[in-house]
């Protein structure tokens, strides 16, 4: 049984996107949270890490890309 949450959570750190990261991870904590010690933590470690890392770096590029939106120029008045 453990073996297979690990694999559902292995499936999750491969599969995931930047529009289903946040759901995803929120399912590997949950999944993580049911297995039961810490050596077999350990082995969900390294995914969980990467899906952090993924979300971190997808919510990074989703503001810097806000930040590039072209602005409305405004009309420059002659005086």
């Amino acid at each position: 049984m453990n073996k297979s949450k690990i694999e559902t959570i292995k499936h999750l750190y491969y599969h995931t996107t930047a529009s289903t990261v946040e759901k995803d991870l929120k399912l590997a904590v949950t999944i993580l949270k049911s297995l039961p010690d810490e050596k077999i933590r350990a082995r969900a470690a390294v995914y969980m890490d990467g899906l952090s890392q993924m979300r971190s770096e997808w919510r990074l590029q989703k503001t810097r890309s806000r930040r590039k939106s072209p602005r409305k120029l405004q009309p420059r008045s002659r005086q």
